[in-house]
């Protein structure tokens, strides 16, 4: 019921109400509010309370709003007038890697709405396979992957599925997948946004196996404006053709889509999940490392 009303509403009505509902959350309800101040201290050491309280606020506001859009989607964003929400930046690289024969792998993170780009994509016939995990609650995990699988996005669960994305990148396909996922202190850590922070392996030997390219990317709401989409190419490496030596290694390559997500993620930072807990304490040997590094 709630996602038909969010459906009926116009586009400036459902942006008036997400504002008023992160309001409710920040000043009120306090939802994850310690994890998002910790993580702000963290990456914005230098900013002010007033700063960091903004950027919360903001994030809410950019949450609220990506479940609005993602309800709205299915029934506003057609292939015939798509161009009136999403725009392209570096599109003939975009187009390119969509129309290659080679596998590729697609990394994103918590940032923008990165759920509309894999559905915009899907609408023009370029399907993935996504590695998620299942949500706890079975009501939203069937409509969430409902509105996932619409267009031709498939869905893989995270448990054990190596052997299936094996095959799929075998076959040519592509694969998308969120980077920011905490790993556990045996995970390949690296800085992210200045902060130590635990790397799946996986996602690096995905593409180094399989000579895929790795192509960071993002979607993110521009003009201040519900229902506006910029889609990027942020950065693309290539292991058969790597002269800056990027995919050396799993550490090189974790570096890499670290560094260029970092990149993304500072053209509005307001629209990363600041509550998500990407940061962890790194085993006293990897913090020594890792401080020696930098």
């Amino acid at each position: 019921m709630g996602v038909a009303v969010i459906q009926t509403m116009p586009l400036d009505m459902g942006d008036t109400l997400c504002r008023m509902l992160a309001n409710l959350v920040v000043g009120r309800l306090k939802i994850r509010q310690q994890t998002t101040e910790q993580n702000l201290k963290l990456v914005f050491p230098l900013a002010t309370d007033r700063d960091r309280r903004r950027i919360e606020l903001a994030m809410w506001h950019h949450l609220m709003l990506m479940v609005c859009e993602i309800a709205w989607a299915q029934r506003r964003l057609h292939l015939t007038n798509w161009s009136q929400y999403l725009r392209f930046k570096n599109n003939r690289e975009i187009l390119r890697r969509c129309l290659d024969d080679r596998p590729a792998v697609l990394v994103t993170g918590h940032f923008g709405n990165f759920e509309i780009s894999n559905y915009a994509f899907g609408l023009m016939g370029c399907e993935t396979t996504t590695i998620a995990r299942r949500l706890d609650n079975p009501f939203l995990n069937d409509w969430v992957q409902r509105f996932r699988g619409a267009k031709g996005q498939r869905m893989l669960d995270k448990e054990g599925c190596a052997m299936e994305v094996d095959r799929h990148l075998a076959s040519g396909g592509s694969l998308a997948i969120l980077a920011d996922q905490h790993a556990g202190p045996k995970g390949c850590w690296t800085h992210f946004l200045g902060a130590p922070a635990s790397c799946h392996k996986a996602l690096a030997l995905f593409s180094l196996s399989s000579n895929a390219p790795m192509i960071v990317g993002c979607n993110r709401r521009i003009d201040g404006q519900p229902m506006r989409f910029q889609a990027e190419c942020v950065a693309v490496a290539d292991p058969l053709d790597d002269p800056a030596g990027d995919c050396d290694s799993v550490t090189s390559l974790t570096q890499w889509y670290n560094r260029n997500l970092a990149v993304a993620v500072g053209r509005s930072v307001e629209q990363y999940w600041w509550l998500h807990r990407r940061w962890r304490e790194p085993p006293a040997r990897v913090a020594k490392r890792l401080a020696k590094a930098a």
